[in-house]
C-alpha cells in the first residue's frame, strides 16, 4: 500500500468556526453539499471527496465554500450512506469494524451516480477531485478515467496498484505526524509517481498531524498557517491543471 489503513487519527479534531453558504440536496437517494462560484457557472467543478466524518462536518463544508470562492462548482456527497462517523466519537468506537460497513462495493457506486450526475445534469465539463483521508482513496481510484486533475490530503488505503493506474496530475499535502502516510509510505508514492510520470506535486508540513487541513486546531498557530497554505497548495494545482488548461 501506498498508505496504510485509517486509524483512531482519522476521527479526532476540532470544530472549524464559520457558517457554511452552500446547500444540502440530493442526487438520487444520496445527499450532497453544493457549493456554487460566484458567477454560478458549473463548468469547472470540482469533487470533494470527505474523510470519515463525512459532507456535514463544517470544516469540510468551509472548504467547499472556499473552493466557490475561487471560482468552482463544489459537490460533495454523502460516501456513507447516512452513516458517517462522528466527530471525537466514543470511547471504544471500532473505525475498522465501522469501515468494513463502507467497502468500495458500496462507495464506487456513489462515485459514478454523482460523476454522472455532474455532468449531465449539472454541465460539468471537467472534473477536479479533492480528497481527505478516506477520501483519497477513491480519488485515486478515479483518476484514472473521470477525473481531469486531483488533489489529495493525508490519503490513507490507497494501493500501489490504484496509484500507479492514475493518468492526471496529482498534487500531494503530506504531514509529519502520521501513521498512515509515513515517510515510507511517501517515498513509495515518490518512486510510483515517477515511474507513472504524470505531473505530481508532494509539499510536507512539519509539526503538523494527519488530519490538520480538516480538523487541526485553528487556535494553533502552526496548524493554522499550514492548512491555510495546504488550501492555496490545492487551489493552485487546480488553477493550473484544471481552469488554466480550459483556457488555452
Amino acid at each position: 500500500m501506498t498508505s496504510n489503513a485509517p486509524a483512531k487519527c482519522c476521527t479526532i479534531g476540532a470544530k472549524h468556526e464559520g457558517t457554511p453558504a452552500g446547500e444540502i440536496k440530493l442526487i438520487g437517494e444520496t445527499p450532497a453539499y453544493f457549493a456554487y462560484p460566484e458567477s454560478k457557472s458549473t463548468k469547472l467543478s470540482i469533487f470533494l471527496f470527505t474523510d470519515v466524518i463525512g459532507c456535514k462536518n463544517h470544516g469540510a463544508q468551509l472548504i467547499a465554500d472556499q473552493l466557490a470562492a475561487n471560482g468552482y462548482f463544489v459537490v460533495m456527497p454523502d460516501l456513507f450512506h447516512g452513516d458517517p462517523v462522528k466527530l471525537n466519537p466514543e470511547p471504544g468506537f471500532n473505525l475498522m469494524k465501522w469501515l468494513e460497513g463502507h467497502p468500495v462495493s458500496r462507495v464506487d457506486p456513489v462515485v459514478v451516480e454523482v460523476i454522472a450526475a455532474m455532468k449531465q445534469i449539472y454541465g460539468a465539463e471537467k472534473i477536479g477531485a479533492a480528497g481527505y483521508c478516506f477520501g483519497a482513496k477513491y480519488v485515486v481510484r478515479f483518476l484514472p478515467s473521470a477525473i481531469t486533475c486531483a488533489y489529495v490530503a493525508h490519503p490513507s488505503f490507497v494501493t500501489p496498484e490504484e496509484l500507479r493506474a492514475i493518468k492526471g496530475p496529482l498534487s500531494i499535502t503530506a504531514c509529519e505526524i502520521d501513521e498512515i502516510f509515513t515517510v515510507e509510505k511517501r517515498h513509495e508514492t515518490e518512486a510510483i509517481l515517477r515511474e507513472v510520470g504524470v505531473p505530481y506535486q508532494i509539499n510536507l508540513f512539519s509539526q503538523v498531524e494527519h488530519g490538520f487541513t480538516v480538523r487541526g486546531n485553528m487556535g494553533v498557530r502552526l496548524n493554522k498557517w499550514s492548512k491555510e497554505r495546504a488550501f492555496c497548495q490545492m487551489v493552485e494545482w487546480f488553477d493550473e491543471y484544471l481552469k488554466r488548461d480550459n483556457q488555452q
